[in-house]
């Protein structure tokens, strides 16, 4: 998941290169979304090892 949302980060940053805003700001977006999603679930995993173990 964490692939996803640096591939969406470089999509951004070429589309931002080449002025479609709209579509960088859009990639952006989605990187954004799939980093946070990718931290809440890598803590959720790291307290249920923490206290399962």
């Amino acid at each position: 998941m964490l692939q996803w949302a640096l591939i969406f980060f470089i999509v951004s940053l070429i589309a931002g290169a080449f002025g479609f805003r709209s579509v960088g700001s859009a990639a952006a977006g989605i990187a954004k979304i799939l980093f946070f999603l990718f931290l809440i679930l890598f803590v959720v995993m790291l307290v249920m090892g923490l206290l399962g173990g």
